[in-house]
């Protein structure tokens, strides 16, 4: 079964330091029918204005992921970690058993744009904790890179869940196909460009749901950025 989830058809805020678009409910922004697929739990596209971000505040029992998709992400957190992230860099925090943090644009100059990704990990209680690694662009060319994982294969970010989060850029002729386990779903998101996954055409912010399917197949790439989370079926 495919399901397109259409950019424009996600939740959307705008604080004014902050514009944010919701791929499923979110804060003020509740849709029954999008409250998750699988263990995946949120993506927030975010802009942040320079010299803005979000204040110290804090989380519990959930995997957070920070993607940079241009300028720079300041991050600081209770366990005393302090660093700047960039397109490439993919943060994971687990919140486990409760973490404070807080996230700020980098720059005064230049806003950030950014995804955060959040998904639900396979038990409570877990003791907080924090990484991050830098994956490079001739990495993911033509091909799906894997940068999150339960098992950290790959020099992937280990995450707390059997999911496993997938990073490509295609375009022209390049193209790749992902087998998809028995008991496995996918959700394909275009991060940005326009790409045909599995006979449909995605453009920048829309998504594919995949629920038994057997393969994730990417092509017709016109600079595409792409992630892909292999997910345990519900």
């Amino acid at each position: 079964m495919k399901s397109v989830r259409n950019a424009n058809d996600r939740g959307h805020a705008d604080h004014g330091w902050l514009n944010s678009h919701h791929s499923f409910s979110f804060g003020e922004y509740h849709d029954s029918a999008h409250m998750g697929f699988g263990p995946l739990r949120v993506i927030n596209e975010d802009r942040v204005i320079p010299g803005a971000g979000f204040g110290t505040h804090g989380h519990r029992d959930m995997e957070i992921i920070s993607y940079v998709l241009s300028g720079s992400l300041a991050h600081r957190d209770s366990l005393g970690n302090g660093s700047t992230i960039r397109p490439g860099d993919v943060q994971r925090m687990s919140a486990g058993t409760g973490i404070q943090h807080s996230e700020f644009n980098g720059s005064d100059d230049h806003p950030v744009h950014f995804l955060q990704i959040w998904i639900e990990p396979d038990r409570r209680g877990l003791p907080p904790g924090y990484e991050e690694k830098h994956f490079d662009a001739t990495d993911k060319r033509g091909r799906l890179r894997l940068i999150a994982s339960p098992d950290s294969a790959g020099d992937s970010v280990l995450i707390h869940q059997d999911a496993r989060l997938y990073s490509g850029l295609f375009t022209g002729a390049e193209r790749t196909q992902h087998a998809l386990a028995p008991g496995r779903m996918a959700y394909v998101h275009l991060v940005q460009g326009r790409l045909t996954v599995n006979g449909v055409v995605l453009n920048m912010g829309d998504a594919l749901k995949l629920i038994d399917e057997t393969t994730v197949a990417l092509q017709g790439g016109d600079n595409a950025e792409v992630l892909v989370f292999d997910l345990p079926v519900s």
